[in-house]
């Protein structure tokens, strides 16, 4: 029996960046069952770290952990999770800038740090932003920083997907995996996604429970397996 204030159950988190701004998909873990909550989106990150009931486990699309100038568009990690998934889906692990380009008061003085920018990648810096300030070392007992594409491997059999998540048959590839090893999460997917995601988001993000529920079990791979550190003390690594 569970002890007083004690759960019966861990809480579980997969998150991923959406336009309203971070999409929850919340799930409970009861021994070796799964059952999904509601998703939600919230606007800010520093709602995703105190969301309530607090995770017992989060797996997160998002970096943690930078470098604090420009060393190179990739560090380790993303380069080894890029050789994990392999060609056509490498291209989804973005590269990451350094904080200094992230702090830059321009595009352009961000730009002339890390000329690899494109406008794209700018999109992306309001999430990087958010990263960048609110992650703390404390974080990482709970928070897992993770990729779909590391996620949807492991759940076919660390085979990585070759198709595109953008297309019908993608879609229906990844829907299959969630529906075959997720079963308590696969009716979340066919949900309509809570304004400000879309259906594309509650796939990526269900996949992340999968590493999430890994997590909770202490049951990650580690990239790399030696950690890097950043200068705030944060482990520059993702995990599967």
């Amino acid at each position: 029996m569970a002890g007083p204030g004690k759960l019966p159950y861990k809480i579980l988190g997969g998150v991923v960046p959406c336009p309203g701004g971070w999409l929850i998909v919340p799930a409970r873990l009861a021994g070796v069952t799964v059952i999904a909550d509601d998703p939600e989106v919230v606007k800010r990150l520093a709602d995703v770290l105190d969301y309530r009931p607090k995770f017992d486990s989060a797996a997160i699309w998002s970096p943690i952990g930078f470098y604090d100038e420009p060393v190179g568009p990739y560090r380790e990690c993303d380069e080894q999770a890029r050789d994990l998934i392999g060609w056509p889906r490498k291209v989804a692990v973005r590269a990451i800038p350094s904080r200094a380009a992230l702090r830059a008061p321009s595009r352009e003085q961000a730009r002339a740090l890390e000329p690899w920018l494109t406008n794209d990648d700018f999109r992306r810096f309001r999430w990087l932003k958010e990263a960048e300030s609110e992650f703390q070392p404390f974080h990482q007992r709970t928070f897992f920083a993770a990729h779909p594409d590391l996620s949807f491997a492991q759940l076919n059999g660390d085979q990585p997907l070759t198709s595109s998540p953008h297309q019908p048959d993608g879609l229906v590839e990844r829907m299959n995996l969630i529906r075959n090893k997720l079963p308590g999460l696969e009716e979340i997917v066919t949900r309509t996604p809570p304004k400000g995601a879309a259906q594309l988001h509650m796939l990526q993000a269900t996949a992340l429970v999968w590493t999430a529920r890994r997590g909770a079990g202490r049951a990650v791979n580690r990239l790399p397996v030696d950690a890097q550190w950043d200068t705030a003390g944060l482990r520059m690594e993702m995990v599967r």
